[in-house]
């Protein structure tokens, strides 16, 4: 412990250090200009005979010896001083002073070598050692006022930010590798963002801008087309992606079956689309395959029916409507005519010939029989407010370029069929997206429940703009596609845009089921959810109190955020935080990131899509029109038939 006393006593010894540093350079001055000393009067007997015997211990033989013990003395004294702490001074300024104190201090002696008067040679040097030697001593007590820990300017302290992080490249059969760059400690390393188990599920947010399709969805989608994976690709904003993955699968064309072809769907350009139909007969097993249909179309149409859940009579009720058309049509003759456009006609019957032909399938009539009741009760009012909750939000899909694309048969939903894998690009519009959004979230919908069955080709799912579109079948993919070989990537905006679609139970379910998580610019809760998965990490906190007498520096240990709600909502495009999963036989110790990704050129050209078929004049409105005569022709056949048989005429249905 430091008394009064020791301190006093430390002071007094340095003072005296500093003296004898001054005397003995002064003593040297003295000694080697004696000549100027003498011209000026300033010497005497007494003064000579001390200094002759100063001269007989060998200090003064040489002037490098004097001059380095008088350095020597001096840096003594500057081991003690502690200044007053100063936050805005640093060691380059005092490094400074003290490196040119030194130069000064001993280059001096070139003076002494000038062909000069005795006196101006005298005055030159003494000028400049004593100049020298004030300078070492400023160097050393600015030095002794600099803080250890620096108070820094930077408002937020990014160079003491990061954490360690993969470096490796770690690759696998299911992998996707991204080239990044971080920062730990102020220094930029190299990394590697290794997923190495993208089955199980990769979940990408970040606000518009953020570089998710530039940075990682492209990418991703070249190293899984180069190892020939089938896929489907949700193209929000046609056609972007879809060229890309086109372009894609030209240059890996190779690495796939001959028998693989690359398709595309979409509402914008139908000459450039093919034309598939949601409601193949072949895939409807039984009656619940109709209502799950039913149930994807409706709450694509309806989002708000989502947060009322299952069991409310609104919403089950028109559920169940049209389940039961989807299910007459696949019956009716081996579904020649089992379309979603026909779905859309036939809802539009009279209700005595609707009711009538639904009645005479026996499959589906507990389903239609609570409406046949009321129709026959009169209360239109009910009745109405059923089937209107199912027609008019039908209704918004009855375009002649709609029941083009979704009447025609060129391609099945099974992408992953080992016999006939496929590269499915479905293709969205921005400005249509409320009519879009029923038919996208079916075509996803459907094709989930189909590939996901083992020993089926490797597949992926990479759904740009995901809250777009409602297809809860995706969280079954997720639970189980892992053993199929399916990888699936989710791409969403934000927390609060996936509730809007999904009720709260299905939008969390969809966060917290995905093993990998990647993360840019976002903010609010989102921001917050994300911070929450990152582990915390303990860090030094110090800290430095300035005063007039004094500076004190304490140091404490605490729990930290490795990344914080703010650091997310300020990420630059192209930067990305997240959490990556492991396997059991492959396991990473650092699955946390935070670094700027690195985009590779992939060396494709994007020309224009191929044209699918030319369109003739008039095709598709004659394709809209001729829908409309076979349902036309179906309702009236049917009720001729209904009536004529013996057997059905207890069937037909009228109003009471």
């Amino acid at each position: 412990m430091n008394t009064g006393e020791d301190v006093y006593g430390m002071r007094k010894v340095l003072d005296l250090s500093r003296w004898i540093s001054l005397m003995v350079l002064l003593l040297h001055f003295y000694f080697t200009c004696y000549g100027a000393f003498r011209e000026w009067g300033l010497t005497a007997p007494l003064s000579d005979r001390i200094l002759d015997n100063i001269a007989r211990t060998g200090l003064f033989e040489k002037a490098l010896l004097s001059k380095l013990v008088s350095l020597v003395f001096l840096g003594l004294s500057l081991l003690g001083v502690k200044g007053r702490k100063d936050g805005e001074l640093g060691y380059r300024g005092a490094l400074v002073l003290l490196f040119s104190g030194v130069l000064l201090f001993w280059g001096s002696a070139v003076v002494l070598e000038r062909e000069d008067d005795i006196v101006n040679i005298a005055c030159l040097y003494m000028g400049s050692c004593f100049s020298g030697w004030l300078l070492v001593m400023s160097g050393g007590t600015r030095l002794s006022r600099v803080l250890a820990s620096s108070l820094r300017k930077g408002f937020f302290r990014k160079e003491e930010g990061g954490f360690p992080q993969e470096e490796r490249l770690i690759e696998t059969d299911f992998s996707i590798n991204l080239k990044a760059e971080y920062r730990l400690q102020g220094h930029s390393r190299n990394s590697h963002i290794n997923i190495i188990n993208a089955r199980r599920g990769v979940l990408l947010i970040g606000s518009p801008g953020s570089g998710k399709s530039w940075f990682i969805i492209e990418p991703a989608m070249e190293q899984l087309i180069a190892r020939g994976f089938s896929m489907l690709v949700f193209d929000f904003k046609y056609d972007t992606l879809t060229r890309h993955a086109y372009a894609l699968f030209c240059k890996y064309r190779k690495r796939y079956p001959a028998s693989a072809r690359f398709y595309s769907i979409n509402f914008t350009d139908v000459s450039r689309s093919h034309r598939c139909n949601l409601l193949d007969p072949a895939t409807l097993g039984n009656l619940s395959d109709a209502i799950g249909v039913s149930r994807t179309i409706m709450l694509g149409l309806n989002s708000s029916w989502a947060h009322k859940g299952q069991g409310d009579f609104f919403v089950e009720s028109p559920i169940n409507f049209l389940a039961a058309l989807i299910w007459f049509l696949k019956k009716y003759k081996g579904g020649v005519y089992c379309t979603l456009p026909h779905v859309i006609e036939l809802a539009q019957a009279p209700y005595d010939k609707l009711f009538t032909i639904l009645n005479a399938e026996a499959e589906i009539q507990t389903l239609v029989n609570t409406f046949i009741q009321v129709y026959q009760n009169k209360t239109m009012e009910v009745l109405d407010s059923q089937i209107s909750s199912a027609k008019i939000p039908l209704g918004r899909l009855a375009s002649p370029d709609l029941y083009y694309v979704l009447t025609g048969d060129d391609l099945s939903l099974q992408i992953n069929d080992p016999a006939h894998p496929k590269v499915l690009c479905l293709g969205g519009d921005p400005a249509r997206q409320e009519a879009l959004a029923p038919i996208l979230s079916l075509y996803i919908d459907r094709l989930n429940k189909l590939i996901n069955q083992p020993g089926r080709h490797p597949c992926a799912l990479v759904l740009d703009e995901f809250a777009t579109v409602r297809a809860a079948s995706v969280l079954n993919t997720m639970a189980v596609g892992r053993s199929n070989d399916i990888i699936t990537m989710l791409v969403v905006q934000d927390i609060s845009q996936l509730r809007m679609l999904y009720s709260h139970a299905e939008a969390s379910t969809i966060m917290n089921m995905t093993g990998n998580l990647i993360c840019g610019q976002v903010g609010g809760e989102t921001a917050r959810w994300v911070s929450e998965r990152f582990p915390a990490v303990e860090q030094y906190k110090t800290t430095v109190s300035v005063n007039s007498m004094d500076t004190s520096v304490s140091k404490s240990e605490q729990s930290s955020p490795a990344i914080s709600p703010a650091t997310i909502a300020t990420l630059s495009s192209g930067e990305f935080v997240g959490i990556l999963a492991d396997d059991p036989g492959r396991t990473m110790e650092l699955k946390a990131f935070h670094a700027k990704v690195l985009k590779e050129d992939s060396g494709v050209s994007q020309g224009a899509l191929p044209v699918v078929r030319e369109m003739g004049p008039g095709e598709i409105e004659e394709n809209f029109q001729r829908v409309k005569r076979e349902v036309v022709e179906l309702v009236e056949s049917e009720m001729k038939r209904i009536v004529r048989d013996p057997g059905l005429k207890g069937k037909v249905v009228q109003a009471g």
